[in-house]
């Protein structure tokens, strides 16, 4: 792995933490409680051997929860074990990290993005109609450090949601959630762009933010940013199990 990239990782678990971190014999097992899959997933802190596997199914079935793993760089031999073993793929994500002083550069609009925490009963409303459960909102709770979220307005209208957390320097984008009515009216821009200027005010060096490949939408806007693509993830799971 780069630096860039075990930074990112931990940056994740710093800004969108799970409800609890167990290490494991080789593995970290995330107590998820319901909060998706990367507070849910196991993730190797070595190399490991096919007779370790059941270590990490065995803590995740006592939790609950799916047969759930996070293949990042580096774990290339525990994703080939996975695949032999039946897990498919799921979800491959992609990693954006830039200074923050590349994104702070022009303020939004007036009166199209601010920052506020806590979230506000709208902002909770957008994410939850964008499939963000209350369980994510727990999440955002949870993070330690400098935090705030993201409400966008468009046409004097709510438009947007979004959480920002801070960790080692880095100031982490989550659960950028424009209305579909909205969209294509540079909202996105408007709330990275306050979530910088917020970075910026309280001593981060960079900003960041994930998303799945799949979600064209989000990937040009990080693009469009200049954002720079600096790692890829994804998940393997056993293909009876979901995560809700």
């Amino acid at each position: 792995m780069n630096s860039k990239d075990i930074t990112l990782y931990d940056v994740i678990d710093g800004t969108w933490p799970a409800a609890q971190i167990t290490d494991l014999g080789p593995w970290q097992i995330r107590t998820g409680s319901g909060g998706g899959s990367r507070v849910s997933a196991a993730t190797a802190r070595r190399a490991v051997t096919p007779d370790e596997l059941p270590i990490a199914e065995s803590a995740m079935r006592d939790l609950g929860q799916p047969m759930l793993f996070m293949i990042r760089a580096g774990d290339q031999a525990l994703d080939a074990m996975l695949e032999t073993r039946g897990y498919k793929i799921k979800d491959p994500v992609t990693m954006y990290q830039a200074p923050v002083s590349a994104i702070a550069t022009v303020q939004p609009p007036p009166v199209t993005a601010f920052t506020v925490w806590e979230p506000l009963a709208i902002q909770i409303d957008i994410w939850a109609k964008g499939g963000i459960s209350q369980a994510r909102v727990d999440i955002m709770h949870r993070a330690k450090g400098p935090k705030t979220s993201l409400l966008g307005r468009l046409n004097d209208h709510p438009a947007a949601a979004g959480f920002v957390a801070i960790h080692a320097g880095v100031a982490m984008v989550h659960a950028l959630e424009i209305r579909p009515h909205q969209r294509r009216q540079n909202m996105g821009i408007y709330a990275m762009r306050r979530a910088a200027f917020w970075a910026l005010s309280q001593g981060a060096d960079h900003i960041a933010c994930v998303c799945t490949t799949e979600n064209t939408g989000a990937n040009a806007l990080y693009a469009s940013l200049g954002m720079e693509v600096v790692g890829q993830y994804h998940y393997r799971i056993l293909e009876k199990d979901t995560l809700l």
